[in-house]
């Protein structure tokens, strides 16, 4: 049995086994530390009936009028736990809280060649919206999809009519969303 609950301080100390996966992006404590300060509802872990962590989530609501959306910046499961159905739990989870806060859509970047991850997502509801050049930076630039999915106060699903064309990181509608 999981159990779903919130992410605390402690457990920053306790999931290396989770990160550790070269597609799992992984930040500095400070960051970690901000996202628990300022949107604990949204970071949650789930755990195995022994204590281990399975995987997290970690969110934010952000932007303003009808680009007010919740935000996925992590999501990720321990190769142990994965095709449990875990990442569409804590994914749920997310979407849960952001129509709860009124939000618009649901939002992430995921790496363009990360297609396991794509497919996950296109299957619990998101699309393409658009592709941002150069997202990822490293030994080689890659290009990441801003995957959406619209929420209920989206009665219209503008937040999710795709872009044709790809857009780069310094375009002032893609820093809005950062």
């Amino acid at each position: 049995m999981t159990t779903l609950r919130p992410f605390t301080f402690d457990d920053l100390f306790k999931f290396n086994n989770v990160n550790l996966d070269p597609l799992t992006e992984t930040y500095g404590m400070s960051f970690y530390t901000q996202y628990l300060a300022k949107w604990p509802e949204y970071f949650q872990l789930a755990e195995s009936p022994s204590g281990q962590i399975m995987g997290y989530i970690m969110g934010k609501v952000e932007g303003r009028m009808e680009n007010w959306h919740g935000h996925v910046t992590a999501l990720t499961v321990s190769p142990d736990y994965r095709r449990l159905g875990l990442a569409a739990l804590l994914m749920n989870f997310l979407e849960d809280i952001s129509e709860k806060k009124r939000a618009y859509f649901v939002d992430l970047f995921v790496r363009k060649s990360n297609e396991v991850a794509i497919k996950m997502y296109t299957n619990l509801g998101y699309i393409i919206y658009r592709t941002i050049l150069d997202y990822y930076a490293g030994d080689q630039d890659e290009d990441a999809h801003d995957m959406r999915k619209a929420l209920s106060r989206d009665v219209n699903k503008i937040s999710v009519i795709p872009h044709t064309q790809p857009v780069r990181i310094g375009d002032a509608e893609v820093a809005d969303l950062e």
